[in-house]
């Protein structure tokens, strides 16, 4: 298994940790990160790259031709929203209760979400980001609705 990625289009997004909103952006892409035991440092850049260069933004003609890079090079706000999901992992093959044994440990998996987090940044990114570790209210409106899952 790989590092997955769930991306979607959006024209806003936020994340509420116990009444105080931790992260949001206006139009851009939401990306749900979900870490299994065998990612590394490298994978979790490789999902950076991916997300920041993933053509799915309109371009003038309403066509998906653009990407976060697009934005950035043109002097654009690139908004992205990062959020830990560690339930991309759960497994529903045998029962009705998802079994959540892929899934990485959260001292295995903060480090990456985050090496993720800092790729972007370096590429140009505007990131906003949830909070390890919390239960999170993750609001967002879906533009499209476009949503791609990345498995790296």
């Amino acid at each position: 298994m790989l590092v997955r990625g769930l991306v979607q289009r959006v024209t806003q997004a936020a994340v509420t940790v116990a009444g105080e909103q931790v992260g949001a952006i206006g139009p851009g892409l939401c990306v749900l990160v979900g870490v299994t035991h065998t990612d590394t440092e490298a994978t979790a850049r490789k999902l950076a790259d991916k997300v920041f260069t993933l053509r799915v933004l309109d371009d003038e003609a309403g066509v998906m031709n653009r990407s976060l890079a697009d934005r950035a090079t043109a002097g654009d706000e690139a908004a992205v929203l990062v959020v830990s999901q560690f339930t991309l992992y759960g497994d529903t093959s045998a029962g009705r209760r998802p079994s959540w044994i892929a899934a990485a440990r959260p001292e295995h998996a903060e480090p990456l979400v985050e090496a993720v987090v800092a790729r972007l940044r370096e590429q140009g990114a505007t990131v906003a980001t949830g909070r390890f570790r919390t239960e999170m209210l993750v609001s967002l409106v879906n533009d499209g609705p476009v949503t791609v899952m990345l498995e790296l």
